[in-house]
């Protein structure tokens, strides 16, 4: 039995930090690397992370820059390398010993710390415990029941970010060349109204900035993130900003230590001195406020250029770049003053103070993560933004643009390669072309779509490619339910999680290697590739020998799925792509733009970045032109004694699985079940600090959604906000309570009451 126990909440609150990273995150970072791993394991994954001749961070997707440090990691990097090439091992008879019931109520921590999958399981119709089976005979049994479904569009192919590009094509020609289009994947529950807004108005789904552009910056706009815990070496690049004579306003509901100083461990001023302070300016926005604080200062813009004509916008880039400008024009002037303030929160002062820092400045990049696009106006916010940086022709130049920073190392890449339920034309004519079939056009199930296909029996195999599905989904309980609706789950996966426990009638874990393990097929040693935030493509080498011998690359597993479900319906050479990845490269380099040469180019240290249009003034929309865009104004408004909650992790947590029971930045000790509320917010609803409540959000649907027993924590959030961590509060966003356009979950916009839980006895 494992000696791992499941922790409980011990609340212990201390002040929250004011500034990250220092010493303490080095110190930190080496204490769980040695819990996980031996001096040695430690040492050849921090020495070898994100170095050229290495393997990229299954993290974050942050960039490396050009001139690397020989530690290139941050403290979480380094705690998720290590989480991952941990030398604990789950075995056939870890499975014998826990049923999938006991399993199941384990905490996401306890699952996490049992180690790495070493060989294949099944669970059989009416089993309570997984238990071995072959390769061979789980590949037949799932390419059974896909070839016995009724339509291919009954099976689902999900993934997450920690794929890489060679087995994200692979998977989605595999899923097309099976004849659907469902796959779904974690963009469509992060970064999806990103991608929407940004194709929409400036023709490509994707950011324009690169870390040169970071660095060379006059201002930059920090909305929605939190750097300090979601991508930590984002800091290091904001400290260059300002080094180089940068401003940054940082808009979000919390204060983040990050966001205060940053002491950089790997400089003599961050390990003795100071460090370096980072936002001039820290703007704490009410939950969904920032579309009206956009609006604000688009209309100031505006005026200013009323009182002194052709000073204040970019006349010549506006002319011969955009479209839309005169009705956007309208509107924005329209801006009311009192909506505003009532939406942000924030004074008429802290707004024209920003204002006056833009008019300083003639470079500006906006940077923005899940605080923007898991809010229901997600997508029409990120369309003000674009209209704020088009106004003073801050698109398309050195040092100025839109930088949608993701949170998981491949989610680009992923996307880059197809993995998307409704890929263009372009891109299926193009695999067709190659492959010598026609891919289905009809538009797949994305994630939500997903879970309301299992839920209705309209899907019956889940297959997941990494990522923990079951706590990423909103709505727990029917995601839940949904999932154990299915005929067959199929997880191919590094460690335990939820996924596993929660699951259909015949359930497979189908046990991969990890980024840092080595990839020996019978061509030699291969690796793989992966796109950053910033659209940088590059090799990722493993350098550890793998935590069992029976395990496969996520490369074989899909090959070997797909040689035994399309038989010979196509004419793919699936042993080959498993023999020698190269060829995988090459079929890449015929299908997706950008990817010529694909082979020689990634072949040089660094690898090779991609073009982006907008950069050369190329606009691939209907018109040819940016778009300015209309955004009506809205505001959330909950009734009176709601609050309105986001969603957010813990320092010590990656995705969906905790690493620790702590969030030291926020000063939160040993619990997770905490509810971050500013004092005055208590005050009002007759709470105490460290009361126990349940959270409560009810949808219009009726359905009373509870997580129950959270303790409140007094905080100096927005007015009228309340933050707590996920996956814990997943229960309470409703399914159907979307992110319009995109169909993102609003995880940034949850209406909920706190209720007092009466004491016992």
């Amino acid at each position: 039995m494992s000696t791992i126990e499941d922790p409980s909440d011990h609340l212990s609150v201390t002040p929250p930090k004011t500034w990250a990273a220092g010493v303490p995150a080095v110190a930190h970072a080496i204490e769980y690397s040695l819990e996980e791993n031996s001096v040695r394991r430690t040492a050849l994954t921090l020495l070898n992370i994100n170095q050229t001749k290495g393997f990229d961070c299954p993290g974050c997707a942050w960039p490396e820059p050009k001139h690397r440090h020989k530690n290139e990691y941050c403290e979480n990097g380094a705690k998720h390398i290590n989480d991952e090439a941990t030398t604990r091992r789950v075995t056939a008879e870890f499975f014998h010993e826990h049923s999938i019931a006991e399993l199941d109520g384990k905490s996401d921590y306890w699952l996490n710390q049992q180690g790495r999958l070493t060989e294949p399981m099944v669970k059989v119709p009416g089993g309570t415990h997984y238990q071995p089976i072959s390769w061979e005979e789980a590949f037949d049994l799932l390419a059974d029941e896909l070839r016995g479904l009724d339509s291919p569009d009954e099976a689902l192919f999900y993934t997450s970010g920690r794929l890489n590009n060679e087995a994200a094509f692979l998977l989605q020609l595999f899923a097309r060349a099976f004849g659907t289009n469902n796959l779904p994947d974690c963009s469509n529950m992060c970064h999806e109204s990103s991608g929407f807004a940004l194709q929409e108005t400036l023709g490509i789904g994707k950011g324009s900035v690169s870390l040169d552009d970071i660095y060379d910056a006059d201002l930059i706009f920090v909305v929605g993130q939190n750097p300090g815990t979601n991508h930590p070496r984002m800091l290091s690049a904001l400290e260059e900003t300002k080094r180089n004579g940068g401003r940054i306003v940082a808009v979000n509901p919390l204060p983040e230590a990050g966001l205060i100083r940053f002491k950089n461990p790997q400089k003599a001023r961050g390990v003795i001195g100071r460090g370096t302070a980072i936002a001039d300016q820290f703007l704490k926005i009410r939950p969904g406020g920032d579309l009206a604080l956009f609006k604000a200062l688009n209309r100031l813009l505006l005026e200013a250029e009323d009182a002194a004509p052709g000073a204040v916008l970019d006349h010549e880039f506006i002319r011969r770049n955009t479209a839309g400008f005169d009705a956007f024009a309208e509107q924005a002037r329209k801006a009311d003053w009192d909506d505003v303030l009532a939406a942000t929160g924030l004074t008429l002062e802290e707004i024209i103070e920003v204002h006056e820092r833009v008019l300083r400045s003639k470079k500006v990049i906006v940077c923005w993560a899940m605080g923007l696009t898991q809010q229901k106006h997600g997508v029409p916010t990120i369309r003000e933004v674009v209209n704020f940086l088009m106004l003073r022709g801050n698109i398309g130049r050195p040092g100025a643009g839109v930088c949608p920073v993701r949170g998981h190392s491949n989610v680009q890449g992923d996307r880059t390669m197809g993995v998307w339920e409704q890929m263009p034309r372009e891109f299926l004519d193009a695999l067709g072309r190659e492959f010598g079939f026609t891919p289905p056009a009809k538009h797949g199930f994305d994630s939500v779509d997903a879970i309301r296909a299992m839920r209705d029996g309209r899907a019956k195999v889940f297959v997941g490619a990494a990522g923990n599905f079951v706590r990423a989904a909103p709505d727990s309980e029917a995601t839940e339910q949904a999932m154990r609706r299915c005929r067959l789950t199929a997880q191919i996966s590094t460690k335990l999680n939820r996924s596993h426990t929660v699951c259909g009638e015949i359930a497979l874990i189908l046990p991969t290697l990890g980024r840092s393990d080595r990839d020996i097929q019978a061509s030699g040693e291969q690796f793989v590739t992966v796109e950053d935030s910033m659209s940088d493509v590059h090799a990722s080498r493993g350098r550890l020998d793998p935590a069992s011998p029976s395990l496969l690359s996520e490369v074989a597993i899909l090959c070997r799925l797909a040689r035994r479900t399309l038989g010979e319906t196509l004419p793919v050479d699936w042993e080959e792509f498993e023999r020698d990845y190269g060829t995988i490269r090459d079929r890449i380099a015929r299908v997706v733009p950008g990817f010529e040469d694909f082979n020689t180019r990634v072949a040089v240290p660094g690898g090779f970045h991609l073009p982006n249009p907008v950069n050369d003034g190329v606009f691939h929309t209907p018109s040819g032109k940016a778009v300015f865009t209309c955004n009506d104004f809205a505001m959330l408004t909950p009734p009176t004694g709601y609050l309105v909650l986001q969603s957010l992790r813990s320092h010590d947590q990656w995705n969906t699985i905790p690493y620790a029971m702590n969030d030291r930045y926020r000063g939160i000790h040993n619990a997770r079940r905490v509810v971050l509320v500013d004092p005055e917010d208590l005050a009002e609803r007759g709470l105490a600090d460290g009361q126990l409540v349940d959270l409560v959000s009810v949808w219009d649907d009726g359905v009373e959604r509870r997580a129950p027993a959270f303790r409140v924590v007094g905080y100096p959030a927005a007015r009228g906000s309340a933050a707590a961590y996920y996956p814990e509060t997943n229960v309470l966003v409703p399914l159907d309570s979307v992110a319009d356009i995109s169909n993102t979950p609003t995880s940034k916009g949850v209406i909920v009451r706190l209720e007092p839980v009466a004491a016992a006895g």
